[in-house]
């Protein structure tokens, strides 16, 4: 037992060892590309008073960001803020990057979980039946919608949606997180829920092709193996013989594959958000971007690393506490 727990800090520990050089590497590449990029931070911070806005005021924003600065010490001047837990301001919201992202990611939170889980239970539940009625019109069916939605964009999925549930239809609202001039203490919960169903089914959508068709080729290995052959002699057959021999072998993969999906989710988040101007991170992410906006976009990077990290994390828990041959000394 105090050998498992050592091998695991070990193993805790290169991870985590591992993730502090990708979030150094992270923040050097994103702010080396922002200072490379031809958007103008001072024009994006003033915006439509540019106009109003004199030569010597421009230099004075500048002066006051530190944008006049050498890139060099600007990152450094960042960097040790960050190791002092300051995220620093963001410029497009005057605000602390850490309370925008605190904000934003609430949003963010429910649409990702919604979408994840939905995608995780509708895929493994296709890739079933996919796998139970193989090269049947049912199968075919399921594998052609899986591989025409996993080559669709998912910001086209979210434009395909918007027209025909919001405008043609008019079920759910076309945007927005909450309804437009209402008060944020008169806002209800349904509300909330009624604005996120629509972002969420969009992205629940694209999330399925993977888990369906991975779960398909993976219950059709285990159907053709030697012991469900047996049990087929026996006189099992159907979803019975799916449920007893089939379930727990297409399980854990199809449960890792899902946690291993967080970047595809989060990236997905960032297009289907700003097709439904849903204010979560994705939005502030494509925001902070073309707006020049360097604190805010780094804190949303060293964030959405974190939350992949995570997700890969669980899944390689999952494997080794549970599948047996992960272990060490399990080849044994």
């Amino acid at each position: 037992m105090k050998q498992n727990v050592l091998v695991y800090s070990k193993w805790i520990g290169l991870k985590l060892l591992r993730l502090c050089t990708l979030l150094v590497a992270l923040s050097i590449v994103t702010f080396c590309l922002m200072s490379l990029s031809p958007i103008d931070p001072v024009q994006a911070y003033i915006g439509a008073d540019a106009m109003r806005v004199s030569p010597e005021q421009r230099q004075a924003i500048a002066e006051y960001w530190g944008l006049n600065d050498p890139p060099v010490e600007r990152y450094l001047h960042w960097a040790a803020a960050m190791l002092r837990g300051d995220m620093g301001t963001s410029m497009l919201y005057r605000a602390p990057v850490a309370d925008v992202i605190g904000e934003r990611s609430l949003h963010s939170a429910a649409l990702m979980f919604v979408a994840w889980l939905a995608s995780g239970i509708i895929g493994l539940a296709l890739g079933i039946i996919a796998a139970a009625n193989k090269e049947r019109w049912l199968d075919r069916l399921i594998t052609w919608y899986c591989y025409t939605i996993a080559s669709t964009p998912a910001f086209w999925m979210g434009l395909l949606m918007l027209v025909v549930f919001a405008v043609w239809l008019g079920w759910f609202p076309i945007g927005l997180a909450v309804p437009a001039g209402v008060l944020a203490a008169d806002v209800t919960l349904l509300d909330r829920i009624y604005h996120l169903i629509l972002p969420a089914l969009t992205l629940a959508m694209v999330g399925i092709a993977p888990i369906a068709l991975h779960t398909r080729e993976k219950l059709l290995t285990v159907l053709s193996s030697d012991y469900v052959l047996y049990a087929r002699a026996r006189g099992e057959k159907g979803y019975t013989l799916i449920r007893q021999h089939g379930f727990r072998n297409i399980l854990l993969p199809a449960i890792t594959l899902q946690f291993t999906s967080f970047s595809e989710l989060f990236g997905g988040a960032v297009l289907t958000e700003q097709v439904f101007s849903y204010p979560g991170l994705g939005q502030a992410t494509v925001e902070a971007g073309l707006g020049g906006d360097v604190p805010l976009l780094l804190g949303i990077v060293l964030c959405s690393a974190l939350f992949v990290f995570t997700g890969n994390l669980i899944a390689d828990l999952l494997y080794k506490l549970i599948d047996p041959r992960m272990r060490k000394g399990g080849e044994r």
